[in-house]
This record gives C-alpha cells, structure tokens and sequence, in this order.
C-alpha cells in the first residue's frame, strides 16, 4: 500500500519507506497525537519523534531493536507523556529544544539549537529552532539526498496555518516569520511535512495561503 500518513488511534503505523530511510507514522490517544519511528535503512539504528502517549503501541512500534534517542518536538504535556517509560524501557537519550527541555519533566540529555544536526546511523536531522507555539519548539528537517526533504514540524505547521499561539498575536507573528524564513524560503515545495497531529501534507500546498495566515491573525 502507498503511504498516505492518515492514521488513526487504535489503527496500524502507515510507513514512509525512502531509499535510505524508514518513516513509520502512529496516532495516539487521546489527542490524537503523532509520533514517528525513523529507521536508518543501512545501519537498522532507530529514534523516535514524540513519545506522545500510550508506551506500549510505542514500545510495540519500535520492537526488539530499540531505539538510541527520543526527539521531543516541544514542552507541551501531550508530546510526552510516554516519554519516562519508553525511555526507562529501551535506554535511549532524549532530545529537544534547549528553551523548552525546562517544561518536559524527564531529563533532557542533549539540547538542541537551530542547526544542530542529530545522526540516526547514516541519516541525518537538522533542527530547526521555531519560537511562537513554545519558547523553544523544535521542527526537524530529513534532506533526502535521492528525493525531497521530509519535514517534522511538531506543533508548528499543519494543514491549513501555523499552531496555535493562544490568543497572543505577537507570537502568532514570531511564529509565522520563523516558518516562513526557516521552513518556507529554505525548502522547496516538494518538501513533505508530518504534523504532530493529524494528516501530512507539503510546503508546495501551503505556500500559496501563508499571506491569508497572516492577514488572518491566526
């Protein structure tokens, strides 16, 4: 079956599978969360993006070879509830923004900056520093060397606008300048985006209504 990244609570992983990478998509309850296996085609070594929720479909997903590290997109509770028992099952270190690691209650072991590049075997994810959402979300970015980029925004990019920045307009404005000068100017349209919740879609879909955000105030 062709990936589509439409997943739903209860329901299997649906699997990205590129030339060097493996991306395996979960939702979790009960917000729906995202969270994302990547698998290093070559070397097998694996890590997961937001230990959401629900340790035992994640720990499941990632089966007998574990995982060396946990990517945590941002502080905010319900990208981290697994967290302290996936990672007291399997080990791995944990990562995420050094202006959020404050608000995530299990140790981060390596804070991320904007243009930190974390190694997954042969693979490497460059973090993209985005203030607005949270002081210090995370968005990671796979520059596919056979194909497209693939993007992991978190909470900071979905289908249709930005996150949600809570009434606050002047972070709706630092998060909208942050997406448009990180994400949108250095990634082509091409670019596939996996949301922290809720389905992927591309840079080339949403470019054309990032003006329409904008003026919109949210």
């Amino acid at each position: 079956m062709p990936y589509t990244g439409t997943v739903k609570v209860g329901g299997p992983a649906d699997v990205h599978e590129l030339q060097q990478l493996m991306i395996s998509k979960v939702a979790v309850g009960p917000m729906e969360n995202n969270a994302y296996l990547l698998r290093c085609r070559t070397t097998g070594e694996q890590v997961l993006i937001d230990a959401a929720n629900e340790p035992g479909t994640l720990l499941s997903l990632i089966g007998d070879d574990g995982i060396r590290a946990v990517l945590t997109t941002h502080r905010h509770g319900d990208h981290w509830q697994a967290l302290e028992p996936v990672v007291q099952a399997t080990g791995a270190r944990t990562y995420a923004g050094r202006h959020d690691a404050e608000g995530i209650p299990v140790h981060t072991d390596v804070l991320l900056d904007d243009g930190d590049v974390v190694q997954i075997g042969e693979i490497q994810l460059t973090a993209r520093h985005l203030v607005g959402h949270t002081p210090g979300s995370i968005a990671l970015v796979y520059d596919d060397p056979h194909g497209h980029p693939h993007l992991f925004t978190g909470d900071c990019l979905f289908p249709g606008g930005v996150g949600n920045t809570f009434g606050d307009a002047d972070a709706f404005v630092r998060l909208l300048d942050d997406v448009e000068v990180k994400l949108f100017e250095q990634l082509p349209d091409e670019t596939w985006v996996y949301p922290g919740h809720g389905n992927d879609t591309t840079l080339g879909a949403e470019r054309p209504n990032v003006e329409e955000w904008r003026r919109r105030g949210w």
